[in-house]
């Protein structure tokens, strides 16, 4: 068993065009002996924003605190912590920070997907 803070996971930082203000962390991942599921940590400064992409897996997003934009079918949906989002399979997605302080969300992805 694994207990520990996310915010204690080694962080990896984004900050281009594609990818601005993000830190991304893998809480529990295939290190931890994960099989099946793949819980990532991301936390958006404010202005932030994840890469518009894609890809053949889904996803499971609960937003813990902040404010925020999710891209769906070319729309922004506003979200804000204690929101739960999925994600099909090959849906163009992406998320933004639209509130003054940080966006953090935790992102399950299936094992074999990338982890971070």
């Amino acid at each position: 068993m694994k207990i520990m803070p996310t915010a204690a996971a080694e962080a990896v930082h984004f900050d281009s065009d594609v990818a601005r203000g993000v830190t991304g962390r893998v809480v529990i991942g295939r290190i931890d002996g994960a099989n099946n599921f793949c819980m990532r940590r991301f936390d958006l400064a404010p202005g932030g924003h994840t890469p518009r992409h894609a890809h053949a897996w889904e996803h499971e997003i609960f937003f813990h605190a902040g404010e925020g934009e999710v891209l769906s079918a070319g729309e922004w949906i506003r979200v804000a912590g204690g929101d739960a989002v999925f994600v099909p399979g090959d849906e163009e997605h992406q998320i933004r920070n639209a509130g003054d302080c940080a966006l953090t969300f935790i992102c399950l992805v299936p094992a074999g997907a990338p982890e971070i």
